[in-house]
C-alpha cells in the first residue's frame, strides 16, 4: 500500500510521572497474561474480536505492505476440521518426529497430541503470512520483512485480546498447510500460527512459571 501524502502526527505527550504510572500499570497487567489450554465454550462478543484484529492491523510492516491475513473461525464444523488435521500432525510429532530433548522440555507442561481446546474455545484466529501480495490486476508484489511484521502484529493481537478480558493460546502444529485447504487461503499465504481465544474454564489451571528478571533480558549502556 503506497503512501500518497503525509499528515501531522497525532502524538499525546505525557508527563514523566504519567509515563511511569502507565508503563508500570501495563506491565502489571501483562504479567497476568498466561497461555491457557482449558477454555469455556461461552460465546464472546464479535466486536471484541474485530477490534483486536483491527489493533493487530496497526502493526508496523516493511514498506507498509501489511503482509498478514487473519481468519476468524467460530463455526463448530470448521473448528472440528482444524482440530482433526492438527491432531494428525501433532501425533506424528509426539510419536515420531520430536527429539527427546524437546519432549523432555515439554513434559512439565503436560501436553500431548490431544488438542481439544481447538473445539472447546469459541474462537480461533488463524494468522497467515503473505510472502507476496497479488493486486486486483493479478500482479505480484514482494512483501518486505514479512516474518518480522507478522510477528509484531500477532503480539499486538495477543495483547489486545488480553486487555479486553480474554485468555489466549498460541498453537503451532507443524506443518500447517492444512489451514490453507480448510480455510480456502491462496498459495501466497503461509500459515503463521493459530491464536485460540475465549474465556477460561472455571477450573482452569496454568503452570507456575518464573520469568527472567530485567538484568537477565536487557542491558543498558
Amino acid at each position: 500500500m503506497s503512501i500518497k501524502k503525509f499528515e501531522p502526527l497525532k502524538f499525546i505527550e505525557r508527563s514523566p510521572d504519567e509515563m511511569t504510572v502507565l508503563s508500570r500499570s501495563f506491565y502489571d497487567d501483562m504479567k497476568r497474561r498466561r497461555s491457557v489450554r482449558e477454555f469455556s465454550d461461552r460465546s464472546i462478543p464479535d466486536e471484541v474480536i474485530k477490534n483486536a484484529v483491527l489493533a493487530a492491523g496497526t502493526a508496523p510492516s516493511g514498506a507498509n505492505m501489511q503482509p498478514w491475513h487473519f481468519c476468524v473461525i467460530t463455526n463448530p464444523e470448521t473448528k472440528r476440521k482444524i482440530r482433526m488435521a492438527a491432531e494428525k500432525e501433532e501425533k506424528a510429532f509426539y510419536q515420531d518426529l520430536a527429539p527427546d530433548k524437546w519432549l523432555e522440555a515439554l513434559r512439565p507442561f503436560d501436553t500431548d497430541e490431544n488438542k481439544y481446546f481447538l473445539e472447546t474455545a469459541p474462537c480461533l484466529i488463524a494468522v497467515f503470512l503473505k510472502r507476496f501480495t497479488v493486486d486486483q490486476n493479478g500482479i505480484a508484489q514482494k512483501n518486505y520483512y514479512p516474518a518480522e511484521s507478522v510477528g509484531i502484529a500477532t503480539g499486538i493481537l495477543l495483547t489486545a485480546l488480553h486487555i479486553s478480558g480474554l485468555v489466549t493460546l498460541t498453537h503451532t502444529p507443524n506443518p500447517m498447510k492444512f489451514l490453507n485447504d480448510i480455510l480456502g487461503r491462496p498459495d501466497n499465504e503461509r500459515p503463521f500460527l493459530i491464536v485460540v481465544t475465549g474465556y477460561p474454564d472455571k477450573n482452569a489451571k496454568v503452570p507456575k512459571l518464573n520469568k527472567y528478571v530485567l538484568d537477565h533480558i536487557a542491558t543498558f549502556d
